[in-house]
């Protein structure tokens, strides 16, 4: 089954905004326009991604370490990763502690721009 993203830039006042469209999801993002799809579409987001996908990290530290960055500079990408849609973190419990593991949640991304 594929799971489908999509996002939509709509022009108003000489400004894209942007909107999603998600009917089990109501919230919207918290940022705007062109900045956000420049965000998205970074080579290392679609590194991390692919990751994710190919290798199935135990964890962000994991993660973090497979990718050869900093931890926090992981986990900033995550989280707007999560925000989007993207990938969904899950908690397991692992003797002491609690691993959070990415997950690739949608496969494919449409992305519309409305003039």
């Amino acid at each position: 089954m594929t799971t489908t993203r999509e996002i939509t830039l709509k022009e108003s006042k000489g400004a894209f905004t942007l909107f999603k469209k998600d009917a089990k999801d109501k919230k919207g993002y918290d940022f705007s326009g062109i900045s956000a799809i420049k965000q998205l579409l970074t080579k290392e987001k679609a590194r991390m991604l692919d990751v994710i996908k190919n290798e199935k990290p135990e964890s962000l530290y994991d993660l973090a370490k497979k990718l050869d960055r900093s931890f926090k500079a992981v986990h900033d990408d995550v989280k707007l990763l999560e925000r989007l849609g993207f990938i969904e973190i899950t908690e397991e419990k692992t003797k002491n502690r609690i691993r959070h593991k990415p997950k690739i949640i949608t496969d494919l991304v449409t992305i519309h721009i409305k003039i």
